[in-house]
């Protein structure tokens, strides 16, 4: 369990980071003419920046605090922020009718939620 822990909060920090740098660094035109990122042309280049930042934060809280073993309660609650962030993300693309980007945010939001339950019930990083 501690194994499928540690490779679904790496996948998932993999997503956070990759989504992070696009949203931080790639312009908005480039953004909103991708599938699935139309929504893009309606949020402010400010907004879409301070996402990324949060993406990358994300990307750092669900790995790095484990690693070094300081503070893994970051973990999970990194986790249960991520699920916040991947409703938000739901209703985003649920509204603009695109259910293939909803599935994968559930996807995602099912990752973060076994990250979340398993550091803080069965694999705690104090266990």
């Amino acid at each position: 369990m501690n194994l499928a822990l540690w490779i679904a909060a790496g996948v998932l920090a993999a997503v956070a980071l990759t989504g992070g740098l696009t949203k931080a660094f790639v312009p908005k035109e480039k953004l909103a003419a991708v599938q699935g990122g139309g929504w893009t042309g309606t949020a402010s280049p400010g907004f879409l920046k301070l996402l990324g930042v949060v993406e990358m934060l994300a990307a750092v809280g669900l790995v790095l605090p484990a690693v070094l073993g300081t503070a893994p309660v970051v973990v999970p609650v990194t986790a249960v922020c991520w699920v916040l962030l991947m409703v938000g993300a739901m209703i985003t693309h649920g509204r603009r009718g695109e259910a293939k980007f909803v599935a994968v945010n559930v996807v995602y939001l099912a990752i973060a939620v076994f990250i979340a339950w398993g550091r803080l019930g069965p694999e705690t990083f104090t266990g």
